[in-house]
């Protein structure tokens, strides 16, 4: 006979940084929280990661931004790159009056572990959350008075008056739920890690000591730079497009594409590609947005609502958002079914139109020839100060609305 796991108010599936965010916004909501998680133990993999204001101002609302800022970087600036002339294109000044006006909150560069860390130990430490890894969810089973968890590895079901599924790209409970099929693969592949200072070369020591967030745009690639983990390790992320993405295979997106995709680009960028690390490649993908994020007592959250592309930077924030979102629409309404309502018509739009806009960015960054051009020259004209392209991105909606009022 199966064994029950104590029940809760609220169950949440995934233990990434979107859960422990859901978890942890829950449980300061007043719920009791059960985490479950697949893997043996809690971690993350990957390199770095942006966290702009959006993303800042949820950590803070969360109770954990001291403890990421202890190991982050706070660059001065966004600059953008030309990958092939080797010519700046056009930059943010992260420092300037007009950004603490507008944002209030810093733009920070971190280690995606430190972030994780950060949220787990929080989760930890609250009475009302219990972690529980090793647990692959293979069916929930709903009702009108609560859901029930089945797990692969163990007899054991946890039942909950509510469940949230922050189970990541390729989510079981959105397969089941939803049925729309496997993640697009946009044919774009990523090379990413972050290495010790002291391996740069004088160029990339250069532009580490700068402290900026370099994007090198080029034709159908570019390369990402900053420094992590107190200036201790430098981030590179290599992204390029590659011409033999097959669905049937994992043949492409090769280090030998990788290296025939940034041949022709300026010495800075070809400097930098061989401490690219080349341990893992990353397939990217994303999904159109969803119209229902709520299906019963079983709501959806991060990379299981709405994974989107890179080219925005707003993954994990979107993630953070989700998860204050719902802390909020949990204090606001003991019913599950009112609080899940609450929080996907809050989120849903918002995270649609990033979803969407972080394509045509991703188009923008990696245009050739005259619209590379075009771009350069559009850009090239804008100020240092001028957020309005980006403050929509990097204001959450209940704040642009009270903004507005």
């Amino acid at each position: 006979m199966p064994s029950s796991l104590r029940s809760c108010q609220l169950a949440v599936v995934g233990g990434g940084i979107g859960g422990l965010a859901a978890a942890l916004a829950a449980a300061r909501a007043g719920r009791t929280v059960t985490l479950v998680e697949r893997a043996s133990r809690f971690g993350e993999i990957g390199a770095g990661l942006q966290l702009a204001p959006n993303a800042s101002l949820a950590l803070e609302e969360l109770g954990v931004l001291a403890d990421v800022q202890r190991t982050a970087v706070t660059p001065p600036r966004l600059v953008m790159m030309d990958a092939v002339s080797g010519a700046q294109v056009t930059e943010l000044d992260l420092r300037s009056r007009a950004y603490q006006e507008r944002f209030r909150h810093p733009y920070l560069v971190t280690h995606r572990t430190d972030l994780h860390a950060a949220l787990l130990a929080a989760c930890e430490a609250h009475p009302l959350v219990t972690l529980h890894t090793g647990r692959t969810v293979t069916r929930a089973d709903q009702d009108g008075s609560g859901v029930r968890l089945h797990f692969e590895e163990t007899h054991e079901v946890l039942t909950a008056a509510a469940v949230v599924a922050a189970d990541g790209l390729r989510s079981r409970l959105r397969r089941a739920l939803v049925g729309d099929g496997d993640p697009v693969c946009s044919r774009y592949v990523a090379y990413r890690g972050a290495l010790p200072t002291d391996r740069m070369t004088d160029r990339m020591s250069r532009h580490a000591q700068s402290g900026a967030v370099m994007v090198w745009a080029g034709p159908r690639a570019h390369l990402v730079q900053y420094p992590v983990r107190k200036g201790e390790l430098y981030n590179q992320v290599a992204v390029f497009e590659s011409d033999h993405y097959t669905p049937d295979s994992d043949d492409w997106g090769t280090e030998a594409e990788l290296e025939e995709r940034f041949a022709g680009a300026c010495r800075a960028v070809r400097d930098a590609l061989p401490l690219v690390s080349r341990d893992r490649r990353w397939p990217l993908f994303d999904r159109p947005p969803l119209d229902t994020w709520v299906h019963g007592r079983i709501a959806l959250l991060g990379d299981a609502a709405h994974p989107m592309l890179q080219y925005l930077a707003q993954g994990a924030c979107q993630a953070l958002e989700d998860a204050t979102a719902l802390g909020h629409a949990l204090g606001e309404s003991a019913d599950p079914a009112n609080a899940f309502a609450a929080y996907a018509g809050r989120r849903r739009e918002r995270a649609a139109l990033i979803q969407t806009n972080a394509r045509r960015f991703g188009e923008i960054c990696h245009l050739e020839g005259e619209g590379a051009a075009l771009r350069n020259t559009l850009l090239g004209s804008r100020s240092p100060h001028a957020f309005d392209d980006i403050s929509w991105v990097w204001t959450p909606a209940a704040r642009t609305v009270a903004a507005i009022a």
